[in-house]
């Protein structure tokens, strides 16, 4: 169901001990998406089970205006983590309960963080793949042995349930989902109003044990640049390395100390993406978006936007380009 002028619903389920960060995601993220002339496409609700008052595990309380009425109202239901309740939460109540209900009636569920807890209390999750936080894996794990645990991604998304990590892949499950609802033109201006990157695969690592340097600090930024903006050339690995003045084998290291993944795989990552914009956005043959990617032929784009995200060009540009 939607409100006038189309904007779908959205409901962010808030419990005792909420994140803020977490609930503040939801509605940055989707109160930022924006259709033609800027009309906006969502309409975000806070609930709660009484509204009122509802404590964070900040030193602060925020006021919910809204009780479980905004749940049985809502196109998309999202449950931020309450730390100190999630992995004791019980499966009967109201909150299970509205979960349930809403997943019935075809509203699409979806949790930040420990909020899998939740999601799996309710049997949403049963039989089906789901991650959270990489600390609560193992338990989640243990209470929950009729779900598939994947503890290595940033977000799994089933169709109509969805889960993400820690509260940051919680920015990348809420951009996919504007992605999948508009596509990746609504989804990369909400990543730019809110100054975060625009899309990260689920299947990318959630965590990984260093420090990640400020942008100000990177020494091979420089090359990441230029290659962003010649997608379409071939693009080698010591050309990279030359255009910041280091051996391949230096190149090579630091790149990965600053992005997470070597040259390749983020070059891939690039190219894969160029290729989705151009599928969503133009009506460029599928040679040609090949083309402009940098994969040169159609059956090397099919063949790594396959890897990607298990579908052919043709059939992603059915399904996400807009009208």
């Amino acid at each position: 169901m939607m409100v006038a002028g189309g904007r779908q619903r959205v409901a962010v389920l808030v419990r005792e001990g909420v994140l803020p960060m977490e609930l503040g995601i939801v509605h940055q993220l989707f109160g930022n998406a924006r259709g033609a002339g800027g009309a906006p496409l969502y309409e975000v609700a806070s609930c709660a089970v009484e509204p009122g008052a509802v404590p964070t595990d900040a030193d602060f309380a925020v006021a919910v205006p809204h009780g479980l009425s905004a749940v049985a109202a809502a196109d998309t239901v999202i449950v931020p983590a309450s730390h100190g309740l999630d992995e004791t939460c019980p499966g009967g109540g109201p909150v299970p309960a509205a979960l349930v209900a809403a997943r019935a009636r075809g509203a699409r569920i979806a949790s930040i963080c420990t909020g899998a807890f939740v999601l799996a209390a309710a049997g949403l999750l049963q039989g089906r793949r789901a991650t959270t936080h990489w600390l609560s894996c193992d338990r989640f794990a243990a209470r929950f042995p009729g779900v598939r645990v994947d503890a290595a991604v940033l977000y799994a998304d089933e169709g109509d349930v969805l889960t993400s990590a820690g509260e940051a892949a919680g920015i990348d499950l809420c951009l996919h989902m504007i992605r999948r609802d508009h596509g990746a033109a609504v989804a990369g201006d909400v990543a730019r109003r809110t100054v975060v990157p625009p899309h990260r695969e689920g299947g990318q690592a959630q965590f990984i044990a260093r420090p990640v340097p400020e942008p100000r600090d990177s020494s091979t930024a420089a090359a990441r640049a230029w290659a962003l903006e010649h997608l379409d050339r071939p693009v080698t690995l010591a050309g990279l390395a030359a255009r910041e003045s280091m051996s391949v084998r230096t190149f090579t290291r630091r790149f990965r100390q600053e992005t997470g993944v070597s040259p390749q795989v983020w070059l891939t990552a690039q190219r894969v993406e160029r290729a989705r914009r151009l599928l969503e956005e133009t009506g460029l043959p599928v040679d040609a978006v090949a083309a402009r990617a940098g994969f040169g032929t159609a059956a090397s784009l099919r063949s790594h936007l396959q890897a990607a995200v298990g579908v052919s060009p043709t059939a992603y540009r059915a399904t996400f380009r807009g009208p």
